[in-house]
């Protein structure tokens, strides 16, 4: 360490108390000793089985000065660790979820929603896809800035560069892919092993935008013998659960958004204005309009979010989510970079609740609800569900009507974080990611 009296770190920065850990590092306060900024310090044995702060500090460069994504100051190496230093940011929307009592209202969906899509829009410019899209991975900026409650995106390890920058040649398809992402949001393709492409950004911000709106999503809880089997019974849920239950009692256009990302072609150019256009009319159908008002500013009596005040927070920030098993732990605490490490606790799970909801699902589909003034959802000729006539449709007023999906009581249902977090067995592409720089 350079100064381990002092605990500073990449020349002139000043290590504080610890913020976040995950299975492949820590996180700490910091502070630039000259200007008195303050930033955030990931730290990462050299030694580990996947490193990615160099990936991510590169992501970062290529990124630079694009909105919503944190400056990297520096990146290198302190004693038996690699360091990243970058933006001191807010907590996650994770960590407010939790707050907000597990549930977003549907004004705050449809608000970070358009964020979020603005986020995965520019990171697919810069010619990169993110590949682990979840709520840990997204926050808000410093409370009392003007950034305060603009969403950022963090945690760039899991990236991978999807065409050349040049000649905008597009990586070739590909299936039998290694599995990589969360598995609670990944993309139905992603679970069949297809590379991975904007469409599946896309499609996991739809399960996180539902995951919010809902509280949970149906694929939560399952439970198997081992991981992979537990993953593939994640998988054949969400491809046997249809997007009219997954949407049931929200506005038409969250289920139009998944149709939508779920039906673009491998290659394809997403239309992201279409898309947040569809959050534009989902506004409207509830009779609202957007003012940058969100649920976590009415905590504490609207003073806003204060980890002193709230809960403790889960340690979630800078894209570090899962805490870590407990051989890595210690693995951890061996090369801790200080020896104050704290473990964060898993948040406890009620899948057994996963049953009840189930049996709730079926009582409540036999009733034929409707929300205030909203119309049911509308269906086809034939009675089935067709929420989506396509962007070109829905710019010339011809889409369908707006309405609300009739509501149904999904439980207090809470679950396990399944991550794939074996990253080695990705590393072979992800070494290539910056091939051209």
């Amino acid at each position: 360490m350079a100064s381990s009296s002092a605990n500073i770190v990449g020349v002139h920065y000043k290590v504080g108390k610890k913020i976040g850990e995950g299975s492949f590092g820590i996180i700490f306060e910091g502070i630039n000793i000259f200007n008195n900024q303050q930033v955030a310090i990931k730290f990462e044995p050299r030694k580990c089985d996947a490193p990615q702060l160099r990936d991510e500090y590169r992501s970062y460069r290529i990124l630079n000065n694009s909105k919503g994504i944190p400056k990297a100051y520096f990146f290198g190496q302190e004693g038996v660790h690699n360091i990243l230093i970058i933006d001191l940011l807010g907590p996650s929307l994770e960590d407010l979820f939790d707050w907000c009592n597990r549930k977003f209202s549907v004004k705050t969906v449809i608000q970070v929603a358009k964020q979020m899509i603005s986020r995965v829009e520019e990171i697919h410019e810069h010619n990169l896809i993110y590949r682990d899209i979840k709520p840990d991975n997204f926050l808000i900026g410093k409370p009392g800035t003007p950034e305060a409650n603009q969403i950022y995106v963090v945690d760039f390890g899991m990236a991978k560069q999807y065409r050349d920058p040049k000649s905008k040649v597009h990586i070739p398809y590909r299936d039998k892919k290694a599995l990589s992402g969360t598995a609670r949001y990944m993309s139905i393709n992603t679970h069949l092993g297809t590379e991975q492409l904007r469409r599946d950004d896309l499609e996991s911000l739809g399960h996180v935008f539902m995951y919010f709106l809902r509280g949970a999503l149906p694929w939560q809880g399952l439970k198997a013998p081992t991981n992979k089997q537990k993953y593939e019974k994640i998988g054949l849920k969400k491809q046997t659960t249809s997007i009219n239950d997954l949407c049931y009692g929200y506005p038409i256009q969250f289920a139009q958004y998944l149709t939508y990302v779920r039906n673009l072609k491998f290659d394809e150019t997403p239309d992201y204005n279409y898309l947040i256009g569809l959050m534009d009319k989902a506004m409207s159908s509830i009779g609202l309009e957007e003012d940058a008002h969100y649920d976590w500013m009415d905590l504490n009596n609207g003073r806003g979010w204060d980890a002193a005040l709230n809960k403790k927070a889960n340690l979630h920030g800078y894209g570090n989510p899962h805490p870590p098993q407990q051989r890595q732990q210690r693995q951890q605490a061996q090369h801790s970079p200080f020896q104050n490490p704290q473990s964060s606790n898993n948040r406890n799970s009620s899948s057994s609740k996963l049953v009840q909801y189930q049996k709730n699902v079926k009582k409540t589909r036999s009733k034929s609800l409707s929300i205030g003034n909203y119309n049911s959802i509308p269906q086809d000729a034939g009675g089935q569900f067709n929420p989506y006539n396509g962007p070109q449709a829905y710019r010339n007023g011809n889409h369908q009507q707006s309405g609300m999906i009739p509501v149904r009581d999904d439980g207090d249902l809470h679950s396990d974080t399944s991550s794939f977090n074996e990253r080695r067995k990705n590393r072979s592409c992800l070494s290539r990611i910056f091939c051209c720089i």
